[in-house]
């Protein structure tokens, strides 16, 4: 039955005042039950019972009818919502459930059906992302706050955050300068007063009454000897809603409190608890010790201890992986289901490579080349991620790997994400492959017209077995004969599009993707868990490489250390960080810093300069120039980060470290001692932030990638360490976190893996669909 549409406004409008005026019953009159009699004449008999709660108004206290005032509101957004669903006639809150269960109203309904929600706060919900009634419940706090210690006033210390309770005794609004009002609140037990604070809130007042029992939670403050709070939780004393409890903190938007979200929450969760199914079996719940699903919802709103929150989010985390993973598992398969050329080589052709190295492979790199001879062989598409520390041979890997493809006939692109990089690998292939009789080419894209076209036709003749290359491989006049294999170096400088458009140049081409620094292991387990995983874990030497972290107050010691390293015959470089913002900042500083090092430490010395802005040929210029030791000191920005190789560099200075990540400090650091020599790096930095401390500590202490990366991971997380706008990960995952649920993500691969392997098409792949959709792809590299 509906009220009308003007009697609900009239009486929104009326209790908003009564609000405003401090419930006193003066907001008309005669007092708000006339106006209501009022209001209502002519309205259907059972439109009453939504303000029934009203009915003894003039007899409540002021705490009695905030309450009352509160249950009516909510009962009012209710009434009258649309057209699709039978309106609500809000009664009690049993003939309102009772109502709802019968009118269609389920956990896919739009969450302007929801109770207490309505069409305005629909719209404040869009802005989180909650459009139904499933994802208002699935809208999980990010934390949880312990409130539960309850203290008497005089026992409350400095500096502890904690709930008390008493008796208001005086309210009072001070405006000691303009655009400053502060309400002040006195709150007294039987051991002594505490004065809570509220800055530009005045509305505040009408909320309290004299005389009323509340609750307070924040942390206290002693000053000459009283007790503060300053802008305190507070609620009635006993309501155990907002304080003396645990409760969820859950990210909010404007106009939209976290204490309305949670009532929300909870009114919801009571209101369609019934609805919430099971999506995992029985025998995977039981095997993982995970809650039923409805009851890890309820308590991870609403724990009654650190450890029921605990349980809920594990259970929650777990069957948010375990549904990824089935995505994971069909994207596996369906590779699997593919054909793919059979690309193999003899064995005394290997050999032959072997013997034409002018060292001897690692283990490691043996072992990764019989991994990746088994893929080109098995007649389905190799998918493989290669990944290893700085300087562990990762290119080699990658020429025997375009080595077995020649030998069957089929072409190989490797693809790099700069012109400096292309060059380099260009330059040590064509070294290593050249005397086995492979034809290389070179394919960027500031090379001339007619040398390209010429290169172009070569490719597509067939005259050409391993092209290195930049995005230019991937421009639509490039066409393959025969491209088989298709390699990506620092795969993650790339998107997923980038790399899909190289292998499409091919029919069903085998993928070796190689990484420049180590990969922390759960972000393989999701962002690359299509692929099979390849790692160099041994270098073919020790790298004897020095880190001191030193202060920018004594950068002045520095310098004169380098030019007395410099006298040996070594070479330096001298980074500067380049941050998009400040770009042309960054260059000048950069290019200052070369004329200033060439004036006074180093004027005995060929100092270069290399940066971004330059053009390919200057680029190309000065590192020449620096291979052929015509350059002692390079000062450059962060474009030597990858790849770079040139043999004598031993001394390296990295200017503002503090403003590089974990990793890509440690790449930068991995541009020296390349062969195996001495050498000396030092971090200039004055950290401001416990972040950028704990940072560049790893970085002075330690010199294992692979630990680099896992620490890299814990000090910035997933978001900066991959680059949200690039992966969209982090907003992939609800519940679960990538730091602290390795355990559970490998768990999840291995259940997702029996899974289908017993049932192809399970039920859950349905629901990974719903749950993720297009966001999957979006987390994949």
């Amino acid at each position: 039955m509906n009220l009308s549409k003007q009697a609900i406004e009239r009486i929104q409008k009326i209790l908003q005042l009564e609000k405003k005026t401090g419930y006193k019953n003066t907001a008309v009159i005669g007092g708000l039950q006339g106006f209501l009699e009022q209001a209502l004449a002519g309205e259907p008999g059972e439109a009453r019972e939504i303000v029934a709660g009203l009915d003894n108004y003039e007899s409540m206290s002021a705490p009695q009818r905030r309450k009352a005032i509160e249950e009516a509101e909510d009962r009012l957004i209710t009434v009258g919502v649309g057209e699709d669903v039978e309106p609500v006639v809000a009664g009690t809150y049993e003939a309102s459930s009772a109502k709802t269960k019968s009118q269609n109203v389920t956990l896919e309904s739009p969450v302007r059906f929801a109770k207490g929600v309505g069409e305005q706060r629909a719209k404040q919900f869009q802005k989180l992302e909650i459009k139904t009634i499933s994802d208002l419940l699935m809208y999980l706090p990010r934390r949880i706050e312990d409130r539960s210690l309850i203290k008497k006033i005089s026992q409350a210390h400095a500096g502890e955050s904690v709930t008390v309770q008493g008796r208001i005794r005086a309210l009072d609004i001070l405006r000691p300068r303009p655009n400053l009002e502060i309400l002040k609140v006195a709150v007294q037990d039987n051991t002594g007063v505490i004065f809570a604070t509220w800055f530009n809130q005045p509305w505040l007042k009408t909320q309290f009454a004299q005389g009323e029992r509340i609750s307070l939670y924040g942390p206290i403050e002693r000053n000459y000897g009283g007790a503060q709070m300053s802008n305190p939780v507070w609620e009635p004393a006993d309501t155990n809603f907002l304080t003396g409890r645990l409760v969820p903190i859950y990210p909010v938007t404007k106009g939209l409190t976290p204490a309305i979200l949670y009532r929300l929450i909870r009114e919801n969760l009571q209101l369609y608890r019934d609805q919430i199914l099971e999506i995992l079996p029985d025998e995977i719940r039981n095997r993982q010790h995970l809650l039923p699903r409805s009851e890890a919802l309820y308590k991870i709103h609403f724990p009654g201890s650190i450890a029921e929150f605990e349980q809920a989010r594990m259970t929650l985390a777990f069957e948010e992986l375990l549904l990824f993973q089935v995505g994971v598992v069909l994207q596996r398969r369906g590779m699997a289901e593919r054909r793919a050329a059979l690309l193999s080589a003899p064995e005394v052709k290997m050999e032959d490579f072997s013997a034409h190295l002018p060292f001897r492979l690692t283990k490691a790199q043996e072992r990764v080349i019989s991994e990746i001879s088994r893929d080109l062989a098995s007649g389905h598409p190799m998918n493989r991620l290669l990944q290893g520390d700085v300087g562990s041979g990762k290119t080699i890997v990658a020429a025997a790997a375009a080595f077995i493809a020649s030998v069957s006939g089929a072409q190989t692109a490797l693809m790099a994400p700069t012109e400096i990089l292309a060059q380099q690998h260009f330059r040590r292939l064509q070294e290593t492959l050249a005397p086995l009789k492979l034809r290389l080419a070179l394919l960027v894209g500031s090379m001339k017209p007619k040398e390209r076209d010429k290169i172009q036709e070569l490719i597509a003749a067939g005259e050409i077995d391993l092209i290195v290359g930049t995005h230019a491989l991937i421009s639509e006049s490039v066409e393959f004969q025969n491209l088989q294999l298709a390699i990506i170096d620092e795969q993650q400088r790339f998107g997923v599009i980038q790399r899909a458009q190289l292998e499409e140049k091919g029919k069903s081409a085998h993928v070796l993707v190689m990484s420049a620094t180590p990969i922390p292991r759960t972000i393989t387990l999701t962002l690359y868990g299509q692929f099979e995983i390849s790692i160099l874990d041994e270098l073919p030497f020790k790298k004897e490489i020095r880190t001191y972290w030193v202060s920018e107050e004594r950068r002045e010691v520095v310098y004169p250390l380098i030019a007395r390293e410099l006298k040996s015959g070594v070479q330096a470089y001298v980074v500067y960080p380049l941050i998009e913002e400040s770009e042309e900042l960054d260059l000048r500083a950069a290019t200052q810093m070369k004329e200033e090092l060439e004036s006074t430490f180093f004027k005995e010395f060929r100092v270069g300069l290399l940066h971004g802005r330059m053009s390919d040929d200057e680029k190309r210029s000065v590192m020449e120039e620096v291979v052929k030791k015509k350059i002692d000191v390079l000062v450059s920005t962060s474009i030597i980060e990858v790849g770079i190789d040139v043999p004598d560099a031993s001394l390296m200075v990295i200017e503002h470290a503090d403003r590089f990540g974990l990793s890509q400090l440690h790449q930068l650091r991995g541009r020296i001692g390349r062969q195996g020599q001495k050498s000396l790096c030092f971090a200039v930095a004055t950290a401001k932030t416990d972040e950028g401390k704990e940072r560049m500590e790893a970085f002075r202490d330690c010199t294992d990638g692979f630990d680099i990366a896992e620490k890299d991971l814990l000090i910035r997380g997933p978001g900066d360490l991959l680059g949200v706008a690039q992966h969209g990960l982090e907003s992939s995952f609800k519940v679960a976190d990538l730091i602290r649920d390795l355990e559970l993500m490998k768990s999840a691969r291995e259940e997702a893996n029996a899974l289908l392997a017993k049932d192809p098409q399970s039920s859950l792949i349905q629901e990974f669909e719903r749950r993720f959709g297009e966001r999957f792809d979006l987390a994949r590299v």
